[in-house]
């Protein structure tokens, strides 16, 4: 059977908290639910952490249930999802999936394609409910169990800093249910999205084991600051100067930004491998190394 150059997909990867919204999630939604104040939570979540050696997000779960059982507030997963149409993204962050996959459609005479990934440490059923939830293929960030009365009560999948590179194993493999296992070895040339075919969007010092694995295995990524907070934006370069990020610049998804024009750099720079690859795959079944269709 003749074989067809296939790794054609492009895989845009986000963090979300401080990514595409300028808070954590929880502070457009479930916190002020509670009436807790932000930072009165996370401080003791961090004090918590810090003194008893666990897992930070672990423990910001389990007193979001606390309190949730201390106040006598039962949320559902459609509580959460409801509560989403409070997040606030940064500008632009709404109308940039159509226009990045217009992009790419054009940028490759319609050969290559862009799928959006969000990988977050926060809560999916918040997630579940963004405005912009359409546009990803997949959604992997951490979730409640639910019993039989729909009711949140622990922790059922944690997301931290280092699991997040699963994930992106998960896309470059194709793996992409968490219930698949991604232990098996695949030659490279069998994985559907290429880690080149990669480019990462995060925000801090959370997303390092991310950007590092991504840069390592020849993808690109990007960090983005709040331009109002001066210590995001130190962290950024931080990462750039690391050799984390090939490019940083203000959380500013509108057409024309500097951010736009670097992702759409490097978008081209993608585009131009795939097609590199395309006839290299192509030139060598046209000789004998094997055959396209």
């Amino acid at each position: 059977m003749a074989r067809r150059f296939f790794q054609n997909a492009i895989a845009l990867v986000y963090d979300f908290d401080g990514t595409l919204s300028p808070q954590p999630m929880q502070e457009y939604t479930v916190l002020p639910r509670m009436g807790i104040a932000p930072r009165e939570f996370w401080s003791k979540v961090n004090d918590e952490a810090r003194a008893t050696e666990s897992d930070m997000m672990l423990v910001y779960m389990r007193h979001i249930l606390e309190s949730l059982d201390r106040q006598k507030i039962a949320v559902k997963r459609e509580d959460f999802a409801g509560m989403a149409r409070s997040i606030r993204y940064f500008p632009g962050v709404e109308g940039w999936f159509a226009r990045v996959n217009a992009y790419v459609r054009k940028r490759s005479g319609g050969k290559a394609k862009v799928h959006h990934y969000l990988i977050s440490a926060g809560q999916k059923e918040i997630l579940d409910g963004v405005s912009i939830r359409r546009h990803f293929r997949r959604i992997y960030a951490s979730e409640y169990h639910f019993n039989h009365h729909g009711v949140a009560t622990f922790p059922k999948l944690l997301v931290t800093d280092t699991m997040k590179t699963q994930f992106l194993f998960r896309i470059n493999k194709g793996k992409e249910a968490v219930t698949e296992s991604i232990n098996e070895h695949m030659p490279e040339d069998e994985r559907p999205i290429p880690f080149q075919n990669m480019i990462y969007v995060g925000d801090g010092m959370t997303d390092v084991p991310s950007m590092a694995l991504t840069k390592k295995s020849g993808g690109h990524t990007v960090a983005v600051y709040n331009e109002s907070k001066e210590r995001e934006k130190a962290i950024c370069v931080k990462l750039l100067d690391a050799g984390r990020a090939d490019f940083v610049a203000e959380a500013d998804y509108r057409k024309g930004s500097k951010l736009s024009k670097r992702i759409e750099l490097l978008l081209d720079a993608v585009i131009a491998d795939i097609a590199y690859r395309r006839e290299a795959f192509e030139c060598r079944a046209e000789h004998g190394g094997g055959q396209a269709s």
